[in-house]
């Protein structure tokens, strides 16, 4: 065999069994993005999110995942928690926002964000979280699985962490649409076609039960949706009077046929670029 024939096996192993990653600079930022293959932590330098103040209308769970939040941030018992419910209603939102308002309080707090689709390379992830002495929420946006994803089964590994253990310098937040994170025609279909209808899907429904918060999310009422939109008006110091404010606001919503939080920043952000006022997250 020859020398070039044994580096050109070289080289496949190596690909097929990469070297670890290194261990990232975890002081650099507040925020990071994790990648799989390669495994990278990448640090976020400017977070996209709002102010805990402007997210009106979700009072209750911002209180509960306040506290949840800087009890871990104070090295102190804490649950994974479980945002769901309706769409554009400020689940992620507030993650952020919590986030930031914990680090400005001076503890030294990272939040990681983590797609679905690299949830099988978790088991990574916390070993090198594992090692540092900081503490981290982990972060997956829009959490949801369907028929045959066999994903959930790696989320296991930050909800209960297997022989090891979760890191105790971990949590994971996620939000979804779903309370049970599967479709409610999979579960009804897999329970009426089971031997045992009552064990058939409790593996994929009882995931979200290993989240110790389940904080739910409403549609808003008229009232909240144009107090979000005052509360931003007041932020960026946009004069308008109400009865203007009222048509437009409730034409816009009727446009969209929907009412929630983010169509509340949609028309803001419509109205701000109308009167020439420039707006950026914080």
């Amino acid at each position: 065999m020859t020398d070039q024939t044994l580096l050109r096996i070289a080289e496949a192993l190596e690909r097929m069994s990469p070297q670890p990653a290194t261990s990232p600079d975890l002081s650099v930022a507040d925020a990071f993005v994790w990648h799989a293959s390669p495994d990278v932590l990448a640090p976020v330098e400017k977070v996209n999110r709002v102010d805990v103040s402007l997210l009106v209308g979700i009072n209750r769970a911002r209180d509960i995942l306040r506290d949840n939040t800087l009890q871990f941030a104070k090295g102190l018992a804490a649950n994974n928690a479980l945002l769901w419910g309706a769409r554009g209603m400020g689940k992620s939102s507030l993650v952020k926002a919590i986030h930031a308002e914990i680090v400005r309080q001076g503890h030294p707090l990272k939040i990681v964000e983590v797609q679905r689709e690299d949830l099988p390379s978790i088991g990574r992830l916390l070993t090198i979280l594992r090692a540092s002495n900081a503490r981290f929420v982990l972060f997956c946006d829009d959490l949801s699985f369907s028929h045959d994803d066999q994903h959930y089964k790696s989320l296991k590994a930050v909800l209960d962490g297997g022989i090891e253990g979760r890191p105790e310098n971990v949590v994971f937040y996620a939000t979804s649409n779903r309370r049970h994170l599967m479709p409610r025609d999979m579960i009804e279909n897999e329970r009426s076609s089971a031997i045992s209808p009552s064990e058939a899907t409790e593996e994929k429904v009882s995931l979200s039960d290993r989240f110790g918060l389940w904080l739910g999310f409403h549609p808003c009422s008229q009232d909240e949706y144009l107090d979000m939109i005052r509360g931003y008006c007041a932020e960026y110091g946009i004069d308008i009077d109400e009865e203007t404010l009222w048509a437009e606001a409730i034409e816009w919503q009727a446009t969209r046929g929907a009412r929630s939080g983010r169509v509340a920043w949609q028309y803001f952000t419509d109205l701000a670029g109308r009167r020439g006022v420039r707006i950026a997250t914080q």
